[in-house]
């Protein structure tokens, strides 16, 4: 029987090109996105294994309702993806706060909803997946990207402690760690890193992430999975440099 999956975000950029490749491998895909019309769109362009609904990720309660309605279509559920999430840039202190607390209540918070709603479906399987997005962003504080940096280090958190809280209903919980990536996202991103590494990264590259990592079955399979050469350097680096050496170094990166 075709596995099952449950993506967040997933009309455009990161989730659409997830949502593509697990189609064409045979999984019954769930499209849910805060944008209906673009989720609905793209599960009638691929096909009868695909469906969409719309989903607020802040919202626990659309996530109860956005899981019983793909349940019960799919009849079950195997995969969970909480690809959702959003970005603002710029120095700390110029942003308003509204846009730190919304960064947190869609990139944490939704998260959390996340994993909390869909672990009663979860449970079902013998071996089931969450797949978070993480960030490059968790290796180190970012500045001028302060919100979402943070945000992304309390996904990693999250991550580490389920993966070992849920290891007894058999269900791995791994988070994708890639660095910038060529979406909407990062258009007129104000970041000095940005403008210091570059965009190097294509959704799809993020894609093939997913998958391998939600595919596969070895028992020493790592938690966290950079994405691209810089961030699989910067992730191994950072865990034998010294402190001081990691700040200077993300220093230079973020320099303006």
């Amino acid at each position: 029987m075709a596995k099952r999956i449950f993506i967040t975000g997933a009309a455009q950029g990161i989730g659409e090109a997830i949502a593509r490749l697990f189609y064409q491998h045979g999984y019954h895909v769930g499209i849910y996105d805060l944008n209906g019309e673009k989720a609905q769109a793209l599960a009638e362009q691929l096909g009868s294994r695909a469906k969409s609904g719309y989903l607020d990720v802040s919202n626990y309660r659309q996530w109860q309702i956005a899981l019983k309605d793909y349940n019960n279509w799919a009849g079950g559920l195997d995969i969970l993806v909480n690809n959702a999430g959003i970005l603002f840039s710029g120095a700390f202190e110029n942003t308003p706060i509204e846009q730190h607390h919304l960064t947190m209540d869609v990139n944490v918070k939704g998260v959390l909803n996340g994993c909390h709603a869909a672990l009663a479906f979860l449970k079902q399987q013998k071996h089931a997946r969450i797949i978070n997005l993480s960030s490059a962003s968790a290796i180190y504080g970012q500045a001028d990207l302060t919100s979402y940096s943070a945000s992304k280090f309390a996904v990693r958190g999250i991550t580490e402690a389920l993966d070992i809280e849920w290891e007894k209903y058999g269900i791995r919980v791994l988070d994708i760690m890639p660095l910038f990536v060529n979406t909407a996202m990062v258009t007129n991103m104000d970041a000095g890193s940005i403008q210091n590494i570059g965009v190097n990264l294509q959704a799809s590259d993020v894609a093939e992430a997913v998958f391998k990592a939600a595919t596969n079955n070895q028992p020493m399979l790592a938690t966290h999975h950079p994405v691209g050469f810089s961030t699989k350097l910067f992730y191994h680096l950072s865990g034998f440099s010294p402190q001081f050496v990691n700040r200077w170094a993300n220093r230079f990166l973020t320099r303006r």
